[in-house]
């Protein structure tokens, strides 16, 4: 049985680092909240903000969706990548929020035939820090392949006869370039959403309502 940590006293935002959370700025402006610190400067994992009554939590990206899972964090802000490989339990998102927009793509070295060896339905190893995501694609394209799961960049795992292909998280294709692979499939487009506990929104409404409608008037397409 899932034990939820919730609080009545104020509101808890969860955010990562980085884009997301510089992204996130804009949105937080328009919801009427300042931060009171800079994560990429500060120390402090909890930061305050001009509202008494709002905190932000810094976590890993990944670890956003259990913080709200689990009611530590109320609200937070995730990836869908984060978000398909967490599995959404327990969470509501009501918002698309548009931000830190990427794509989610399968690549291979330059020299590597893809498209022959899927026609000839050979068994591929493929790397993915994203395991749900890549299961769900091959197996609807009718794919056998092997997953490998790793945590850092995906880009060697070919490099270095780990893998035939790796899924990864694609913005400019620069690092990709760089170790001479290719994109050969877009597998879906990746953007950040905002996800709340469901039983904050329950208890909290009043107060996280006017930020969920500020959030959506904020968006940009």
């Amino acid at each position: 049985m899932l034990r939820q940590i919730i609080t009545l006293n104020g509101i808890t935002l969860a955010l990562s680092k980085g884009r997301i959370f510089e992204e996130t700025l804009p949105l937080l402006a328009a919801a009427g909240i300042t931060p009171t610190d800079n994560p990429e400067t500060s120390r402090k994992l909890i930061i305050g903000t001009n509202r008494p009554d709002v905190r932000l939590v810094i976590v890993r990206a990944t670890d956003t969706p259990t913080y709200v899972q689990y009611g530590a964090a109320d609200l937070g802000i995730a990836g869908k990548d984060v978000l398909i490989e967490h599995g959404g339990a327990g969470l509501y998102q009501p918002l698309d929020l548009n931000i830190a927009k990427c794509r989610l793509c399968v690549a291979v070295p330059k020299e590597f035939d893809y498209a022959a060896a899927v026609k000839r339905g050979a068994r591929i190893r493929v790397a993915t820090k994203y395991v749900n995501a890549a299961k769900a694609h091959f197996a609807a394209k009718g794919m056998h392949v092997d997953l490998i799961k790793l945590y850092g960049s995906m880009e060697l795992a070919p490099l270095v006869g780990l893998a035939d292909a790796i899924v990864d998280l694609v913005s400019t294709g620069g690092t990709l370039k760089a170790n001479n692979l290719v994109e050969v499939e877009d597998i879906m487009p990746i953007s950040s959403r905002l996800v709340v506990n469901q039983a904050s929104l329950k208890l909290k409404r009043e107060l996280i309502q006017p930020v969920l409608e500020a959030f959506a008037g904020a968006i940009k397409p």
